[in-house]
């Protein structure tokens, strides 16, 4: 019988600290539920952000072409693993909150499932996507070069996870010339927009959801964001 998993998702951009917080609310409560013996459903948030630059824990700043210290860019170091990355509208933000207790305690496996769900995603809009041995994360190949379409970070504390995969739809790409992204010299990044006309950030959203229920065999259930 598949899992139940609670589906967030807003039609209005989560500034990227009340997302964050969210996350960090979601893993305590079931940290806690799990030490009262109880289980909470599994989660998935779907969310676009302003613009903002984050930064793993280990990550270098010579990956930065500006200061953190300057006031009109929005930077943060988190938790995740992987190197800086670039937020903006219009690029589609996956945060599951998985119990691995009820999946599998193997976080090669899970970050495998995650770029499994993109290439399905992909796929679904007849754009065929790759992985890249001893590389994380998803990208295309457009006339004999490989572009990064997709970016994975997570963060898993007692096998529950958060972070997850950012997908680009129809963001702007330049705010990744201020960083090198995910650390990878001359890394090119990409738009699903370049591939198919007229997607559309809500039709995204639903393959996202739909795929990733059916990866991690879960049943969703929408609920309201107040």
């Amino acid at each position: 019988m598949p899992r139940t998993c609670l589906l967030y998702q807003s039609d209005r951009p989560i500034p990227y600290l009340t997302a964050w917080q969210w996350q960090k609310q979601l893993v305590e409560e079931r940290k806690q539920a799990r030490k009262n013996e109880k289980d909470l459903p599994d989660v998935l948030l779907i969310i676009e952000h302003p613009a903002v630059y984050t930064l793993g824990q280990g990550s270098s700043l010579e990956f930065l072409k500006f200061s953190p210290e300057d006031p009109n860019i929005e930077c943060h170091r988190i938790e995740r693993g992987g190197e800086v990355t670039h937020h903006a509208i219009g690029q589609l933000v996956a945060y599951p909150i998985l119990n691995l207790d009820y999946h599998q305690h193997d976080l090669h496996w899970y970050l495998r499932q995650l770029e499994e769900v993109i290439i399905q995603v992909l796929a679904k809009f007849d754009v065929p996507s790759k992985r890249i041995q001893g590389l994380t994360g998803v990208w295309i190949n457009q006339s004999g070069q490989s572009q990064k379409i997709a970016q994975i970070g997570i963060k898993v504390s007692q096998w529950i996870t958060m972070h997850g995969f950012a997908l680009n739809v129809n963001m702007d790409l330049s705010g990744f010339e201020c960083i090198v992204p995910c650390g990878i010299t001359d890394c090119h990044v990409c738009n699903l927009n370049q591939f198919v006309s007229d997607v559309s950030i809500e039709e995204v959203k639903i393959v996202i959801a739909q795929t990733f229920s059916q990866i991690f065999d879960l049943e969703l259930q929408f609920q309201a964001i107040d």
